[in-house]
């Protein structure tokens, strides 16, 4: 149970450093902030492994630095397609 709310925390101050560092395309609110954290800690982590050749560990994953590296890629990355599919309206 601990774990769970731990995350959450985490991913709520993570999502929220990464949307201080890149703008969102759309308003969050403070659950969609800390499923944007919690998303780029596994995103973080994944990277991590992927870059470095490593195995995939949660202990990794679930690191403050990674999961506002994270997000910040999965922002810039929602801003970049968001910005396509606004351009075809």
């Amino acid at each position: 149970m601990f774990y769970l709310i731990g995350l959450l925390i985490v991913g709520l101050l993570a999502g929220a450093l990464a949307r201080l560092l890149v703008s969102s395309p759309r308003p969050l609110g403070c659950l969609g902030t800390a499923a944007l954290g919690i998303v780029g800690s596994y995103a973080g982590g994944s990277l991590w492994a992927i870059l470095f050749y490593d195995r995939f560990d949660l202990r990794k994953a679930s690191t403050f630095i990674g999961a506002v590296i994270g997000s910040v890629l999965i922002l810039a990355l929602w801003r970049l397609f968001d910005r396509g599919r606004a351009g075809r309206r």
